[in-house]
């Protein structure tokens, strides 16, 4: 997959792990039948059969109960025992930001944690921005592919609507499926 199709994926990834979508981004995906289609075929058929007004209420329904009620999708939360969100540089991940001259403002942001899925998605998307794949691969493993594949693969029986349904087995597959083209690429280019 091209860096510019990897770059689109996980920016789309970030807006839809940041937030319930709003009036533009649902517009703008309904519009995008190719897009829907790469996410699942019942999102496809749901986005269809529906109108849009209708899919928003449904999808900030379940977006709210997934994401904000009943779980969180941030790494600390789910990897450490105590369900604790952590904070700073006792964070694990915003160490690796540090480390790797990322410069994360939260201020900025409507996350209040540098470990959300949506600030981690988004740090790919940066990394790829900047062509740097030993970052984008240790991430993917030390991180994202971690705690987001299992926490996804957990939520999915929650969700109510198709598209988050859809949304966890896509990107799971994506991750795991980035992950494992980067390592080889990486393979082939040390080899020579």
């Amino acid at each position: 997959m091209d860096s510019k199709t990897r770059l689109y994926i996980y920016a789309f990834l970030s807006r839809v792990f940041t937030e319930e979508l709003d009036d533009r981004a649902l517009r703008d995906l309904a519009k995008n039948r190719e897009l829907l289609k790469t996410v699942g075929d019942d999102t496809f058929e749901w986005f269809e059969q529906n109108s849009v007004e209708y899919i928003k209420e449904e999808l900030n329904i379940d977006y709210n109960t997934l994401f904000n009620i009943h779980n969180h999708p941030i790494e600390s939360s789910v990897m450490d025992s105590k369900n604790e969100i952590l904070i700073g540089l006792q964070n694990p991940v915003m160490q690796f930001y540090f480390s790797h001259g990322y410069d994360l403002s939260l201020d900025c942001s409507k996350l209040y944690v540098p470990d959300h899925a949506g600030i981690e998605l988004g740090f790919m998307q940066s990394m790829i921005s900047q062509n740097d794949e030993v970052t984008q691969i240790e991430f993917l493993n030390r991180h994202l592919i971690r705690w987001i594949v299992p926490f996804l693969i957990a939520v999915k029986p929650m969700a109510q609507t198709p598209f988050y349904r859809d949304i966890c087995d896509f990107t799971v597959e994506f991750l795991l499926t980035d992950y494992s083209s980067l390592v080889k690429e990486k393979r082939v280019a040390d080899a020579k």
